[in-house]
């Protein structure tokens, strides 16, 4: 077997050098072998570009749950001195990162996020994730851990504020009170020119208190975001009926109120009698000697007790041929009789806060002007051309006549005369010498609006004075909330404090330097905050920046009517609220509004910006509406 193996072997071989030429010669098959040796090096490059992808779609998902985190970390962090971050805020940082990288992704793990509180009072974030490697393995490769950094921080423009606050009466009440109010009484403070005010005694806890806590607590917000760069400026308007506009270091210049000005007042048209007559009769008198006795005591006018004695004589000669005869004195008790109607009177004195006679009272009562206004002429009309107001809603019209200047409200001289008539004399209104109504009813007829019954229910009130934008100091905004003359008083007019806030915060007004951009820098944002908590709430007897309804009929030039509310004078309120609105919104003025307790009409809805209204229930609501306000106006961003 072997030998017949090793024949053919033999043969075979001898056939060999023909067989091996014909191999080296034929190259079929070579490219599999090649492709075979170089699979390994493509399936490397292959796998590392897999990897490297989803590396890199990993951190930039980390990278955004990064930032989400750090921003709203930002967005719900407490201000305080803390060096840490409060728990609220490392919860929300800590959901908004997981809601935006959920673990497991591209099948990362150990996923982690740990937010902080930088030396700048804003939030930072460090996040990290393993993520595992797939055909890089085989190559040697373990999991990649990656890393990422954040940083969230409000970044306030250079801002101008304007706060426009209801401060009428019934913030005096607590939100749970309801809109009925909570009969709180009408007491006496001392204003700060150590005059007597008048304002509704606030309940422990009240709206008001919640207020003021709200704007330092607005104030505080914005503070912790601002850099050495940054310029902000705050201005008030505290609005009733009418608004304290009037002192020229607050607000106005003297050139821009009238010298005199026509009210509701009464003036004396002669002596009415003040009690019984008296005679006496001298005898053996010349008709010369009787006429001596007639005449006045005093010659004109009244004593301190506003009485005066009219003194009439008779005479009768004792025969015919007789020079003498019987003389009868009569003395007469008078007092003033009054003429209720229109009176015009010299304020050129009252309006620089000198202490002046008050001409209607004859007592020697001084008055002495708080700086309340009424506004300058309008039309009565529920329907305004935006482009083309009258002059009480133009924000930017310069007086340069009476019709276009401030009124200085006057309410010591302001009658109520009860009638439609528009001049009512009478012998006597009371029986007071001085006539003066003593009356405690409400609007009694003759009745001073100063009376305290009529200030009590609001249909007079004259508040704090307005602050002009300016730069303030926590100190300086604290005083002013806190001030004595800032409290509860009034009744609800939005159109009044929507005017002055358009007009104290226009770019191109009366007080354009106030808002002027700062040098070298780019014009401010600008921004009222409105804050209400009841509805507009006009009445036609109150005395207020469109004087009496009932009388002067300037808003909605309706006939006097015994009935104080109408829904004409109503609705044209709130066509001037939506026009005072727009016009501040014209001249690129944000506008928040936020309904305290007070449900959001279409009116406080409609003159609101978009997305800018706000409820507030109760304290704390309102200072969390304060709170995502202060957060909006400082434009929360990522800087890192």
């Amino acid at each position: 077997m072997n030998s017949v193996f090793f024949s053919q072997l033999q043969r075979r071989i001898g056939r060999g050098p023909g067989l091996l030429a014909r191999l080296r010669r034929n190259v079929a098959g070579n490219t599999l072998a090649i492709m075979a040796i170089a699979l390994i090096p493509l399936l490397f490059i292959a796998g590392s570009a897999v990897d490297t992808a989803r590396l890199y779609m990993v951190k930039t998902r980390l990278q955004q749950a990064c930032d989400a985190g750090a921003l709203a970390g930002r967005r719900f962090m407490v201000s305080t001195n803390a060096t840490t971050l409060d728990a609220t805020a490392t919860t929300q940082a800590g959901a908004f990162f997981a809601n935006n990288f959920k673990v497991g992704l591209f099948g990362t793990k150990a996923v982690t996020f740990t937010p902080s509180k930088t030396s700048e009072n804003q939030v930072a974030g460090t996040a990290t994730a393993t993520v595992p490697m797939t055909l890089t393995t085989m190559m040697g490769y373990g999991d990649q851990i990656l890393t990422v950094t954040c940083e969230a921080r409000y970044d306030v423009a250079d801002t101008d504020i304007m706060f426009v606050l209801d401060t009428t009466g019934s913030m005096a009440c607590l939100t749970s009170d309801g809109t009925g109010g909570c009969n709180q009484p009408v007491i006496t403070y001392t204003r700060p020119d150590g005059t007597t005010g008048y304002y509704v005694q606030e309940k422990s806890g009240s709206k008001l208190a919640g207020l003021r806590a709200a704007v330092l607590n607005f104030y505080d917000t914005l503070a912790a975001a601002v850099d050495p760069a940054t310029h902000l400026r705050y201005g008030f308007v505290t609005y009733t009926s009418t608004v304290n506009a009037g002192y020229a270091v607050t607000a106005l210049s003297p050139g821009y109120i009238v010298d005199s000005w026509t009210y509701n007042s009464r003036r004396v048209v002669g002596d009415a009698n003040n009690g019984t007559a008296g005679s006496v009769t001298y005898n053996n008198k010349t008709n010369a000697q009787c006429n001596a006795y007639a005449g006045r005591s005093p010659a004109s006018g009244y004593t301190s007790a506003g009485s005066a004695t009219v003194t009439t004589v008779s005479w009768t000669a004792n025969n015919a041929n007789s020079a003498n005869g019987s003389c009868v004195v009569t003395s007469e008790p008078v007092k003033p009789s009054w003429s209720y109607q229109k009176v015009t009177y010299d304020t050129s004195q009252y309006k620089l806060g000198n202490s002046v006679d008050d001409p209607s009272k004859i007592d020697r009562s001084t008055s002495r002007w708080q700086g309340c206004v009424e506004e300058r002429d309008t039309t009565a009309t529920g329907s305004f051309d935006y482009s083309n107001l009258p002059a009480d809603l133009d924000p930017d019209l310069v007086p340069t006549s009476d019709a276009t200047r401030w009124r200085p409200m006057w309410p010591d001289v302001v009658y109520y005369r009860g009638s439609p008539a528009s001049v009512i004399d009478t012998a006597s209104s009371s029986t007071n010498p001085y006539g003066d109504n003593t009356s405690t009813t409400l609007l009694g007829q003759f009745t001073a609006l100063n009376l305290y019954e009529n200030i009590s229910v609001g249909y007079v009130s004259c508040g704090k004075p307005v602050q002009r934008l300016r730069v303030m100091t926590r100190s300086d905004v604290s005083s002013y909330v806190n001030a004595s003359d800032f409290v509860p008083q009034g009744g609800t007019y939005h159109d009044t404090g929507m005017i002055w806030g358009a007009r104290l915060l226009s770019p191109s007004g009366l007080f354009a330097a106030d808002t002027a951009a700062w040098p070298g820098r780019t014009p401010p944002k600008r921004y009222i905050v409105f804050m209400t908590d009841g509805d507009m709430s006009p009445s036609k007897c109150s005395y207020g920046m469109y004087g009496i309804e009932n009388y002067d009929q300037r808003v909605a030039g309706l006939s006097y009517t015994s009935n104080c509310r109408s829904t004409t004078q109503l609705n044209n309120h709130n066509a001037r609220f939506l026009a005072a609105c727009a016009a501040a919104k014209a001249r690129n003025v944000s506008i928040f509004v936020v309904g305290f307790g007070q449900t959001l009409t279409t009116q406080l809805q409609d003159c609101a910006s978009p997305g800018q209204a706000f409820y507030a229930a109760d304290n704390t609501a309102l200072n969390a509406a304060f709170q995502t306000i202060a957060k909006r106006v400082a434009m929360l961003r990522i800087t890192r």
